[in-house]
């Protein structure tokens, strides 16, 4: 198979014997999705880090992972470099973004996708495995309101074995300091305009060149049928998600890492 060139920012035309296939360059695409997260989170790797250091100096370095609502696979694309031995299961309802995800991981038998919704009770049921060395997340669940997130951590808590690990990275808000939410929110949007004005794309960018992606046109469309333009969710205070997260059965949970808007925060089983 001989490259030819590119359809937009994430797609291929290759020439074979029986003709011309189009087809999708993964890898472009996930790296399109990294540069628009980035745009919103600019210590978005750093994170990442974090996130890896604490499972390694937790559990070690050849852990059983959930990525939970993973998207394209990012926290899994990160933790299989870092840790060739670990192995992951990724589990979302976005079907534009899984299907990213099953295209950049095909053929790596320490991978698995499943789709599911997080809402239904019975989507642990899916699962390959009745309990994971760790679980991951990363700027997903506040698109879920507090109450639903309540029920899904005492869910997350039955996954996890004992002396095992939950991570979750996200926007936190403490209500507390409305001084300082809102000064940092002023300074950070404008940094993000004046990145939208050299040229990054925003979330809604993004999605539009999804949606006129031959192979990605089909699931974007599926997706706004699930979502519409964004969930409407929740961001409740780093107090708030480790008092949960101990009431749902974890006997230790604090934030490890900390930028001005985003936090991650830990649990041990």
């Amino acid at each position: 198979m001989v490259l030819r060139g590119y359809y937009g920012r994430g797609f291929q035309v290759a020439e074979t014997e029986a003709g011309t296939v189009l087809g999708a360059d993964w890898r472009a695409w996930q790296e399109s999705w990294d540069r628009q997260q980035e745009w919103y989170m600019p210590d978005r790797e750093e994170r990442f880090r974090v996130m890896l250091d604490m499972v390694e100096a937790l559990v070690g370095p050849e852990p059983r992972v959930l990525d939970l609502a993973c998207g394209t696979g990012s926290i899994t694309d990160r933790l299989l470099r870092r840790f060739p031995k670990a192995t992951s299961t990724g589990v979302d309802l976005d079907p534009a973004l899984l299907t990213i995800a099953r295209g950049s991981f095909e053929g790596d038998d320490r991978v698995t996708f499943l789709t599911a919704d997080l809402g239904d009770p019975d989507w642990v049921a899916q699962l390959p495995h009745d309990s994971y060395d760790v679980v991951l997340t990363a700027t997903a669940l506040h698109w879920l309101r507090s109450g639903p997130l309540a029920a899904l951590y005492g869910q997350i808590a039955g996954l996890v074995r004992d002396d095992g690990v939950f991570m979750n990275a996200d926007h936190m808000i403490d209500l507390d300091t409305p001084r300082i939410n809102a000064a940092e929110r002023a300074h950070r949007h404008a940094q993000m305009d004046r990145a939208k004005a050299a040229g990054a794309l925003d979330w809604s960018d993004w999605w539009a060149l999804a949606a006129k992606d031959p192979v990605l046109a089909e699931p974007t469309a599926r997706r706004y049928e699930i979502y519409g333009e964004h969930a409407d969710g929740e961001m409740p205070s780093v107090r708030w998600h480790a008092e949960t997260l101990r009431t749902a059965g974890f006997g230790e949970a604090r934030s490890v890492w900390a930028s001005p808007s985003d936090t991650l925060l830990l649990a041990v089983k």
